[in-house]
């Protein structure tokens, strides 16, 4: 027993075992719900499920934020808020190309979220990693934020240069290599990742990977390429791992649900991009200004943030208005 709370009061790291271990036991909740209650079966998510379970997935996100406010302080809770905005809006980005992949596998509907949340599992695991990573570096190595501020600074003028860029998923590196090197059924094998065919080239049993599994990796693949913006972005705002990675996770999870209401009216966003490379060119400014002026305020970071945002938002929905979706006649 004693054994049992000195590990639950351990630092783990910056903070107590036991917040860790309650916030694992919320998303293990939320996602045990997820896909064992609510989707057991492979179906088609329409655009009122997907905004009601992303509201759920939300409000668990806000009062999580909430109790981090009473239990931590202000300041950890403006953090935590202006980490689940800055990630859940860069992650808009990741919605787009996720739909391309989807289109380009032609993954039907009653599919794409198996794919999205066994992404989900990666992402836990792989933002784990890099959060733990970038807390090491910054701890031992101060200047590292400097190189993060220099990184998003370059990263928001590239991103609005480049707003327009459409990515070229028949050209991937990845996906070629995979080809190369990887059986392959010719088509969709259900909802299965892996299926045992027999070779046509030896007659033997063999495993084959379906379009299902490309589809997943290629979302991991996505999913860590944004990471290198949006990690750096929230150790601009806070250094707190905790306060990172919960922020991080919330906001992941949340944007997952959001997807198929989201895939529907991506066009409507059209101009969110380059708000999104002027909230990265003011989080890496800040880095540079702290020894100009001081320490911006959190709720000035927060305020700004948010106000960019919303910006992006509303000059898309007015400039978007009565415009088609991809696919849809004019």
């Amino acid at each position: 027993m004693d054994f049992f709370l000195v590990f639950l009061t351990a630092e783990f790291p910056g903070k107590p075992a036991w917040l860790w271990l309650a916030f694992a036991s919320i998303v293990i909740t939320l996602l045990a719900l997820d896909l064992g209650v609510l989707h057991k079966d492979d179906k088609a998510i329409g655009v009122q499920e997907s905004l009601l379970l992303s509201a759920g997935y939300i409000g668990a996100a806000l009062l999580f934020g909430a109790w981090v406010w009473w239990y931590l302080g202000t300041q950890s809770g403006i953090d935590y808020y202006t980490g689940f905005m800055i990630e859940k809006s860069l992650s808009m980005d990741n919605v787009f190309v996720i739909a391309l992949i989807f289109s380009f596998f032609a993954i039907p509907r009653q599919y794409q979220h198996r794919v999205l949340f066994w992404g989900i599992l990666g992402v836990i695991m792989l933002r784990a990693i890099m959060i733990g990573l970038g807390a090491t570096l910054v701890s031992q190595f101060s200047w590292v934020l400097y190189l993060f501020g220099a990184f998003l600074i370059f990263t928001g003028i590239k991103m609005w240069i480049i707003a327009d860029h459409m990515p070229d998923i028949a050209n991937n590196a990845l996906l070629k290599f995979l080809k190369q090197h990887m059986r392959l059924t010719h088509g969709l094998r259900g909802n299965a990742f892996w299926v045992r065919e027999n070779d046509p080239s030896t007659g033997k049993l063999e495993r084959f990977a379906t379009p299902l599994f490309l589809a997943l990796v290629l979302v991991e693949f996505v999913d860590l390429i944004f990471a290198v913006d949006s990690v750096p972005a929230i150790f601009a705002i806070t250094t707190d791992p905790f306060i990172v990675y919960t922020s991080n996770i919330f906001a992941i999870l949340g944007l997952r649900a959001l997807y198929f209401a989201l895939a529907a009216m991506l066009h409507r966003f059209k101009y969110l991009k380059y708000a999104l490379a002027l909230v990265l060119v003011f989080i890496g400014s800040k880095i540079f200004l702290v020894g100009l002026i001081g320490k911006i305020p959190a709720l000035i970071s927060l305020s700004v943030t948010f106000g960019l945002i919303a910006g992006g938002v509303l000059v898309s929905l007015w400039k978007t208005r009565g415009q088609p979706a991809a696919g849809e006649p004019a």
